[in-house]
């Protein structure tokens, strides 16, 4: 991420979005968690993704994970209020027993505010993003997709992967193949954005 696009996420029109469009629509599709549940976020940033997962989505605690350990120490700062229900570590989206210790059914929820799109192992992210999760558990996601990227705005200003990017069926299909089940998912400005929830099945009825 250039410090062009770390600017952007980081800028109040951003927050404001996130805070006041992209979380009622996430709340709208998933809900709540139910009480005393464990959230990880990937790619937190400055953490104030995991802010809102515990203050709007009802996470008892959250583990965040970066690869930059700059933003590691904003979000430090960010989160401290929150005490021992944070814990913060760098490392990569793509390997969470390494970053976190991870086991398979780690936790209730998963959130991804936008940083799938910037891995360029994308899959290997969705895998380890169902794999923590526990049956039962949802997968949050906003994405920014193959379309979006490829608009000369996107190309001229940020740095992206340019191989094996993802539509939002791609996306979609790449969950199903990972067993989780959309709940609900929703496209934006002739589909470059992607927001929706998905669910690990229940092993007792194979499905939500």
């Amino acid at each position: 991420m250039n410090r062009a696009e770390t600017a952007l996420i980081n800028s109040p029109p951003r927050r404001w979005l996130q805070r006041l469009y992209e979380v009622p629509v996430l709340l709208r599709f998933g809900g709540r968690l139910p009480p005393g549940s464990g959230a990880l976020e990937i790619g937190c940033g400055s953490g104030y993704g995991s802010q809102l997962v515990l203050q709007r989505f009802g996470a008892a605690r959250i583990d965040a994970v970066d690869l930059d350990p700059a933003m590691i120490e904003r979000a430090r700062t960010r989160l401290a209020p929150y005490g021992d229900r944070v814990h913060l570590a760098t490392g990569s989206a793509t390997d969470l027993r390494e970053a976190l210790n991870a086991d398979d059914g780690s936790y209730d929820a998963v959130f991804d505010f936008g940083i799938i799109h910037h891995i360029p192992d994308w899959r290997a992210a969705v895998a380890e993003a169902a794999r923590v999760l526990i049956p039962g558990g949802r997968f949050y996601f906003e994405e920014v997709t193959a379309h979006a990227l490829s608009r000369p705005t996107y190309r001229l200003l940020f740095d992206h992967p340019t191989d094996d990017r993802f539509t939002a069926e791609d996306f979609l299909d790449e969950l199903g193949r990972h067993g989780l089940v959309i709940l609900g998912s929703v496209t934006r400005i002739q589909g470059d954005y992607l927001l929706g929830v998905a669910a690990k099945p229940l092993a007792a009825d194979g499905g939500r």
